[in-house]
């Protein structure tokens, strides 16, 4: 594909022309699009655009209008937030030489691989799906996009088939299948113990100035196992739509492997945590958030053997703090021991750690009856993130912030504006209005917006697996005027319905 830079009606129209069926009129079956036009006049009003990239403030509404699902709730910070986030995700998008790509700070063009699998869960809900087509391009076959893509830990190929649950487009992740096996393989060459778990310093699991190590020392660290747990177990499920029964195997064999080590090496019973095993073999000794992230990719067995790590969550010594989930227990003397200004992960609130540890709660919960936590410790977390991203009165996202005034580092110089490390839709979309992506034709919703909470709310337009889905609750049928309950249409037309707030599954058309 040639690319270029437009803006306005030019894009729109190229846009329309590429792909017209996803640009039908009935794409939103409830919401007018047109309410939420102030939204956007207030955001490109709230200051000066200093960085503009492949869509301007002016056209955003525009682009947003075809791209994104719309939601409205009597939450209106929830509501603002929503927009604002997609708002300024739009600001990252950048047409480059071989294709789209997304940058992280906005004020540096080229692209980083830190949140790359935060920014493919968010960009997958897009109408058109060219833009992450080009980017997950970028990074596993551009030499440049290679290069760099080992910089940081990640979880590319988890993020690739979380996608596919969402666009059931089976030949881009087939073709993908090739170049995600020679990156794990990479992975393993340069980072993998003879012992068979993976070792990362600090800073390349972009989580520097830690309490549990340091950028020089190559620690066994519950971030890059989860991780590359969760890109086998991938790998494994795409070898299996490719017909290649071996490398399944061999990718379903790492994944066990990688789910005992990590259970039998990193779980500390004195604290009864995931913690980093530093090089001379002993435990931290501290809890930290990255604790919580074998959760995000379902490694730890149901056995309850684990569950009282979650108790940590919303205790004032341990993470819960008055503007979001610390990313170090608060008791500890080291907490907060590193200043500030110079990415700390010794106790402030990044963004990044918060959204991995939302997606973690959100599987634990969804899965089945969790003794430890309920949706209400789900949503109050939420809710604590939605009032964090704001600076002097405004919608705000940034690299991180302190946990007691809510004040962001790095924010004043422009550096971290838009800091594009963390999401904030998927969270809705898959949170708290609970929808659970799968690979058949079923959709299935786990709410955790807790019952009673909401009389009403409305998902709409969201492209899943070739359909517009509108996913609404109206406890008394009287704000959509389409019986009381929670509903779930495709393409306009009802498929599933309950009159309780509760799991719903039906399917597809």
């Amino acid at each position: 594909m040639k690319l270029f830079r437009c803006s306005g009606w030019w894009l729109l129209l190229l846009l329309a022309a590429a792909f017209p069926p996803l640009l039908r009129a009935d794409r939103l079956a409830i919401l007018p699009s047109s309410s939420f036009a102030p939204y956007l006049n207030r955001f490109n009003t709230m200051e000066e655009e200093n960085v503009t990239n492949l869509v301007s403030n002016a056209d955003s509404w525009g682009w947003m209008q075809k791209e994104i699902p719309f939601f409205a709730c009597p939450d209106s910070e929830v509501e603002e937030l929503y927009y604002y986030r997609w708002w300024s995700f739009r600001k990252h998008l950048r047409a480059a030489a071989g294709g789209y790509v997304f940058s992280e700070f906005l004020t540096r063009t080229n692209p980083i691989s830190s949140a790359l699998g935060h920014q493919v869960a968010e960009g997958r809900w897009l109408q058109h799906q060219v833009y992450l087509d080009d980017y997950i391009r970028y990074w596993l076959e551009a030499p440049v996009g290679r290069e760099q893509l080992h910089k940081y830990s990640g979880w590319l190929a988890a993020a690739v088939y979380e996608r596919f649950l969402v666009t059931g487009d089976k030949a881009f992740l087939v073709a993908r299948l090739d170049e995600l096996v020679a990156d794990y393989r990479l992975w393993e060459q340069t980072r993998q113990t003879d012992g068979g778990l993976f070792w990362q310093f600090d800073v390349r699991d972009a989580m520097e100035e830690s309490i549990s190590g340091s950028r020089t020392n190559k620690n066994l660290r519950p971030t890059i196992n989860s991780y590359m747990f969760g890109n086998a177990r991938a790998i494994a499920e795409i070898a299996r739509l490719a017909g290649n029964k071996k490398l399944a195997r061999e990718f379903d064999g790492k994944a066990d492997r990688l789910k005992s080590l990590v259970q039998e090496q990193l779980w500390n019973p004195a604290a009864q945590f995931f913690e980093v095993r530093r090089e001379d073999g002993t435990f931290s000794n501290v809890r930290e958030e990255l604790g919580f992230l074998p959760w995000m990719f379902e490694l730890p067995d149901r056995s309850r053997r684990f569950d009282a790590a979650w108790s940590q969550l919303g205790d004032p010594q341990g993470f819960r703090a008055p503007f979001g989930i610390t990313t170090a227990e608060r008791r500890h003397l080291q907490f907060r021991s590193h200043g500030w200004g110079h990415c700390e992960w010794d106790g402030a609130v990044w963004p990044f750690a918060t959204s991995q540890t939302l997606v973690a709660l959100a599987k634990v919960l969804q899965q089945d009856d969790f003794p430890v936590l309920s949706r209400w410790d789900y949503y109050d977390a939420f809710l604590t993130y939605v009032h964090s991203q704001h600076a002097g009165g405004k919608p705000y996202i940034g690299e991180y912030l302190d946990e007691m005034t809510g004040d962001w580092f790095n924010g004043k110089g422009g550096r971290s504006r838009y800091y594009n490390h963390s999401r904030f839709a998927d969270l809705v979309i898959t949170g708290v209005v609970g929808l659970v992506p799968r690979s058949d034709d079923r959709v299935e919703l786990v709410p955790l917006l807790p019952a009673g909470v909401w009389d009403w709310f409305c998902l709409d337009g969201i492209p899943y697996h070739g359909h517009a889905l509108t996913i609404l609750w109206d406890a008394m049928g009287t704000r959509y005027h389409r019986g009381s309950g929670l509903l779930v249409l495709a393409d306009g037309k009802e498929m599933a319905h309950s009159q309780k707030f509760a799991k719903l599954t039906g399917k597809l058309p």
